[in-house]
Order: structure tokens, then sequence, then C-alpha cells
């Protein structure tokens, strides 16, 4: 009896979750693509599998910054933003509306070969519940779990209208790449960790943004620099 009471929970759990997931489906934006002159985008592999495509998300410039309005996840990069040898890639990412469910925002590092099936690039994102994470797409089909999903108390949560702002930096050193939420060290690797590619090479490569599906997010001060 208590076997199949455990079933029933069970079943019915994975249903609440899958009528969250169909209610939280992938919103196309009208009017959209990636209008920023010189950048460019991709949706998730996942979302591509299911039909959707990067012209569902809109990303427009808006005052010293651009504005993502995302249906499904993508990441976005200009090309002429690639960084070599220690390095400081900084961003101001501010949500302007709550998500159904906690979703991330955030910069990316080392990026190569992004219009391939082997696109391969670190990301750094933080969501709404105040947390941060640090993942490695290695292909379409693999992600590297670096740092799960972890509460920062320098990671701002949204507030009641739904709204946050954060900044966030990726510091490539010689022996290590720090991350940071408003100028406050949250975690920092060893560079060889993240040197998947050997020693130097590995964080390499293009450097952009990263937004999950269903947001609305602001994104002013983006910078590439030379870091000592």
């Amino acid at each position: 009896m208590k076997i199949f009471a455990t079933a029933v929970i069970a079943l019915g759990l994975t249903a609440s979750a899958l009528g969250a997931q169909a209610k939280d489906a992938d919103k196309p934006v009208a009017d959209g693509g990636v209008k920023v002159a010189g950048w460019m985008g991709r949706i998730d592999p996942q979302a591509a599998k299911a039909g959707r495509n990067i012209s569902e998300d809109k990303v427009i410039s808006m005052g010293s910054g651009f504005h993502v309005t995302s249906g499904p996840a993508a990441i976005y990069w200009n090309p002429a933003n690639t960084a070599t040898g220690n390095y400081i890639v900084s961003a101001n990412f501010s949500q302007t509306k709550a998500a159904v469910h906690p979703e991330a925002y955030g910069l990316l590092i080392a990026g190569n070969e992004l219009d391939s099936p082997n696109q391969h690039y670190l990301y750094f994102v933080v969501r709404q519940d105040g947390k941060y994470l640090i993942n490695h797409r290695a292909n379409d089909s693999t992600v590297h779990k670096i740092v799960d999903w972890t509460a920062n108390e320098a990671v701002k949560a949204m507030d009641a209208s739904g709204k946050a702002t954060n900044a966030l930096s990726i510091v490539v050193e010689p022996d290590k790449v720090n991350f940071l939420v408003n100028g406050v060290q949250v975690n920092s690797l060893p560079r060889a960790q993240v040197d998947r590619g050997g020693p130097g090479t590995g964080t390499s490569g293009i450097a952009g943004v990263r937004v999950n599906h269903n947001l609305d997010v602001h994104i002013d001060g983006f910078s590439v620099t030379p870091a000592k």
C-alpha cells in the first residue's frame, strides 16, 4: 500500500511539473531578431529541436546598451569582442519583469565555433532568487556543470515589482578565473580547470551574454578589457 501511495504521489508531482513546464513554454516575441549592429545570436539546441528560432527573440539598441526580450533561451555575441590572455568581461543586467520560474542571465567567455554543433563556451549567470551558476557548454549535446546553483548575498534577488539589477564580471588572471557580482567575488576557479583546450587557450575566444527564456533584460556597460 505504501509503495502504491508513493507511486501515486510521484505521478502527481510529475504531472504538476509537466503542467508548470507547459504553462512556461517559450513565448515567441513579435517583430523579433537580433537588431544590434555587429551582434548575432543563437538559441539553445533543445529549443531549436522544438522548432524555435532566433527570430523569436528580440534584441534592440536602447540607451547606452541593448535590451533583450527572449522567447527561447539564447546566447548573443559580437565577434569583435574576442579576448585572449588576461582580461575582464563585465556588464550590468537589469531584469525588468518577474519570470514564471527563476530564469538566468549573465556573461559568457571563451566562445568558439558558436555557429556550429561544436559550439563551446563558459557561462556565468544569476537568477531572480539570488543564486548564481557556472557552466561550460562543450557542444550541442553536452554541458559540464562546474558550480551548481548557489545562493550568495551579493546576488540581488528581484524586488516586489519583479525587478533586479546585477553587475557581473569575469576576471581571467594568469592562474585563476574570478567571478564577481556587484563587486563581490562569489567564486574563483583555477585557470587550468577552465582551460579545457590547454593552458592559455581554453579561456580564449568570444565574450558575450546569455539570456534564458521568457525574460525581459536590459544590458548596459558591456565591456572587454585587458587585465594585469
